[in-house]
């Protein structure tokens, strides 16, 4: 089997364990589930195209956008990265109208539980999306607002107390914080919150397990580098996140190489 196409973040799906689809076009979606065990082959071909305009660009940013749309693009604004500068709903922003359906809309501030805990803020039509894109082995909600400044203001007050980010390699290894009282963490967080925000607080305590197609998880982690090494091979061992785990460590990050032509043959 040989396909080709451009790299797009993998779609998911929450079932035990999360399904992963790779869309390199319209026509040619992958069941990468059905890859794992297999020896597999993605080469780059050497084309990239901006994921927002479709335009050949010799470097990628931002995740798969050219120069031009990385500086202009909606997708791409300050606020994407620090929620608590959106002007959604101030009826401003680079492209108010997609302001207005992406960001002035309800957003959910969560607790995710992998090596340790993090805040993080999404959408919230992307809950479980979001939690599967950053391997998070469970998750909560601690608020819902009306839009992405409430949240994103809402994620800098806990950000006093606890991390924003996803230890990577961790994620990869499978370290988890086992022995954590998730309801008991988010009571905790609630409490110290900024009293201002109480009215936002998510009475909602389902706690979502995630668990991952993986045969085995690595004891060492190697980034795969495509620029660098346009050919990737051997064994499939799993999937996590949006990172590819190969027989011996090797990883890959295919959201970070978005836009990128591939063939994938197994």
């Amino acid at each position: 089997m040989i396909v080709e196409g451009n790299i797009s973040k993998m779609g998911v799906e929450l079932t035990h364990p999360v399904q992963y689809t790779l869309n390199l076009s319209k026509e040619v979606q992958l069941n990468m589930n059905d890859l794992i065990g297999k020896e597999i082959t993605l080469t780059f071909e050497g084309v990239i195209n901006c994921v927002n305009c479709g335009r050949v660009t010799k470097n990628s940013f931002g995740q798969g956008f050219c120069y031009p749309c990385f500086m202009n693009a909606p997708q791409n604004a300050e606020c994407i990265l620090r929620p608590e500068l959106c002007r959604a709903h101030l009826g401003e922003g680079r492209d108010p109208e997609w302001e207005e359906r992406n960001h002035n809309q309800p957003h959910i501030v969560y607790m995710a539980i992998g090596a340790g805990i993090k805040v993080g803020v999404t959408r919230e039509t992307q809950i479980p999306t979001r939690w599967i894109d950053q391997g998070a082995w469970k998750a909560v909600r601690l608020a819902r607002t009306l839009n992405r400044y409430q949240a994103g203001v809402i994620e800098v007050d806990m950000k006093k107390h606890v991390s924003d980010k996803t230890h990577w390699m961790k994620m990869l290894k499978n370290e988890l914080a086992e022995d954590l009282d998730v309801i008991k963490v988010k009571a905790e967080l609630l409490q110290i919150m900024n009293d201002k925000y109480n009215e936002y607080h998510s009475e909602d305590d389902n706690i979502v397990e995630i668990n991952y197609p993986v045969i085995e998880f690595p004891t060492k982690v190697k980034s795969h580098n495509l620029d660098k090494v346009p050919v990737l091979e051997g064994k499939l061992m799993g999937i996590k996140g949006q990172y590819l785990i190969f027989y011996g460590g090797v990883v890959i990050n295919l959201r970070k190489y978005s836009g990128y032509h591939i063939a994938v043959s197994a």
